[in-house]
C-alpha cells in the first residue's frame, strides 16, 4: 500500500465500532482491489497480554476453507476428472450415499445430515480419514436431496475425500500444491503457525474472556479447518474477485457464482452456488463464505463486475456476539461507493458491413427491440431494459449468430433475406422479429 485513500477513515471507525460493539478482544480486515491491498486495520489483542492484534497474524477462518475445498473441486472437473453431475459412487464405490451428486454436496442440497457421525463439537476428538468415512456410511438422510437448503460440513469433509482421490494425494497437499503455493499463500495453513491469535469465549455478563481450545478437525478439514492473516485471506478474495486463470478459468467462477439454492426465499438476499455464498447488498451481488471455529469468527467477500474486481475480509477471535461477515460486506460495499471505478470511455468503432443491415429496431411479440452494435459485437435488448439482459451474438455461419452471453446464452438467432438480398425477419429462441410489430396471426401468414 502507498497513500492512505480517502476513505479509510471510514473503515477505520467502522472497525473500532465492531470491536467495541462485539467486546472482541480484536478485529481485524483488508480490502484489495485489482490484485492490490488497498487497506488493512486491526484493533485491540490478539493474545491477552502477549501480542497485538495486526494484519500478519494469523486467525482461523472456519468455513471459508469450504471456498478452497470447492475450487480444488471445480479444477478436477476442468481438467476432465470427474463431473459435477457424478452420482458419489462413481468416486466412492459402495457407499450407500452413491446417489449424492457432486453438485449437490457442493450447493447444501444434498440433504446428508449437517456433522460427522460422532461428538466433535462435544469431546473435540478429531476423526481419521477410516473414522470419517465408517461414520458416513451411518450419516442420516435428513432430507430429500433438492428439497431446500441444508448447511453440511460432513458433505464437504466428503468433497475432500474425492479431492483426495482423483488427485492421488491428500487433501492437505492437493491445497497446497494447487492452491496455496500457486497464489503465493504463505499464511494460510492448516495449523497454527506463529504469529497466530488465541480464540476466546467473550462473557456475557463482564468485560472478561476465556481462551478456547485449538480444535483440530482431523478429516473434516476440507469443510473448516484452515488458519489465515488477513493479507493472506486478503489474496484470496482478490482471487475470488479475478482469478489467476493458471489457476482458475473466469468462467468457471462465474459458474460457480451462479445461484444453486436460494436460503431465504422470502428475501431473496442470500443464496448458495457451486460452493459460494452469494450475498445481496443492495444493487450488488457479492461472493465469498464465512466462517467460525471455537473463539473464532471471519467473514470473506469479493465483488466482480465489469469495472471492478475487488474484496474484503474480516477476522476475529471471539465466537459469540459478533458478525464478521456483515462488516466485511460493509466495507467493501463502503469503498465502491466511496470509490467507484470509472467507466471506460467511449471510443468510436467501424461496423462490420454484414452487421449494419441487421441494426435498428425489430418487434416481437408487440414490443420493441434494439439491436445494435457494441463492444465490437451484434447484441439485442429491449427498450429501458437493464444491462445484464443485453445478449450479445457471435457468427457461426452465413446468417446463422450465437448468443454468446446475456439474456438467452445459447441460443442461435438466425437471419432470414427477401428477394432482395435485404434482412426481413429475425427469428431467435423461436420468436420472429419483424421491422414493423405484427399480430401472431399476421406473422403466419
Amino acid at each position: 500500500m502507498t497513500d492512505r485513500p480517502s476513505w479509510a477513515a471510514d473503515l477505520d471507525n467502522r472497525l473500532a465500532g465492531a470491536q467495541r460493539n462485539w467486546q472482541a478482544p480484536s478485529v481485524v480486515a483488508a480490502v484489495v482491489r485489482e490484485g492490490q491491498l488497498a487497506w488493512t486495520g486491526a484493533v485491540g489483542t490478539a493474545e491477552v497480554g502477549v501480542r497485538d492484534a495486526a494484519a500478519d497474524v494469523a486467525y482461523r477462518i472456519g468455513s471459508i476453507t469450504k471456498t478452497f475445498t470447492a475450487v480444488l473441486v471445480l479444477q478436477l472437473r476442468d481438467a476432465g476428472l470427474l463431473d459435477l453431475d457424478d452420482r458419489l459412487e462413481q468416486h466412492l464405490p459402495g457407499t450407500r450415499h452413491g446417489a449424492l451428486t457432486l453438485r449437490r454436496l457442493l450447493a447444501h442440497i444434498s440433504g446428508i445430515q449437517r456433522e460427522p457421525v460422532g461428538d466433535l463439537w462435544i469431546d473435540l476428538v478429531p476423526q481419521d480419514r477410516e473414522q470419517l468415512l465408517a461414520g458416513f456410511e451411518q450419516a442420516e438422510q435428513v432430507l430429500p436431496q433438492r428439497a431446500t437448503h441444508h448447511y453440511s460440513n460432513l458433505a464437504y469433509a466428503v468433497l475432500g475425500e474425492l479431492v483426495a482421490r482423483r488427485t492421488d494425494a491428500s487433501w492437505e497437499q492437493a491445497l497446497q500444491e494447487r492452491l496455496l503455493d500457486p497464489l503465493g499463500m504463505t499464511r494460510t495453513t492448516t495449523g497454527p503457525v506463529a504469529p497466530h491469535a488465541q480464540g476466546y469465549l467473550t462473557e456475557p455478563y463482564a468485560d472478561a474472556v476465556r481462551p478456547e481450545p485449538h480444535t483440530d478437525t482431523g478429516a473434516a478439514a476440507p469443510a473448516m479447518q484452515l488458519w489465515a492473516t488477513a493479507e493472506d485471506l486478503a489474496r484470496w478474495a482478490g482471487f475470488l474477485a479475478d482469478p489467476d486463470p493458471a489457476v482458475l478459468s473466469t468462467e468457471t467462477l462465474d459458474e460457480m457464482r451462479q445461484p444453486v439454492v436460494v436460503f431465504d426465499p422470502h428475501a431473496f438476499t442470500l443464496a448458495w452456488g457451486g460452493g459460494l455464498m452469494l450475498r445481496r447488498v443492495g444493487e450488488r451481488v457479492l461472493h465469498g463464505h464465512g466462517g467460525a471455529m471455537p473463539g473464532f469468527l471471519a467473514g470473506c467477500w469479493a465483488y466482480r463486475s465489469e469495472t471492478e474486481r475487488s474484496g474484503a475480509v474480516v477476522l476475529t477471535n471471539t465466537g459469540r456476539a459478533a458478525d464478521p461477515e456483515r462488516l466485511a460486506a460493509d466495507l467493501l460495499t463502503a469503498v465502491l461507493d466511496a470509490d467507484p471505478r470509472p467507466e471506460p470511455a467511449w471510443a468510436p468503432a467501424a461496423v462490420p458491413g454484414d452487421i449494419r443491415p441487421l441494426l435498428g429496431i425489430w418487434w416481437a411479440e408487440g414490443s420493441e427491440h434494439l439491436f445494435e452494435y457494441r463492444e465490437e459485437s451484434l447484441t439485442a435488448t429491449g427498450r429501458g431494459w437493464p444491462a445484464w439482459r443485453r445478449t450479445f451474438f457471435e457468427p457461426t455461419g452465413t446468417d446463422t449468430w450465437r448468443a454468446v452471453r446475456g439474456r438467452e446464452q445459447g441460443e442461435t438467432l438466425h437471419v432470414q433475406r427477401g428477394a432482395d438480398g435485404s434482412p426481413v425477419r429475425l427469428v431467435f429462441t423461436g420468436y420472429a422479429y419483424t421491422r414493423d410489430p405484427r399480430t401472431f396471426a399476421e406473422l403466419a401468414q
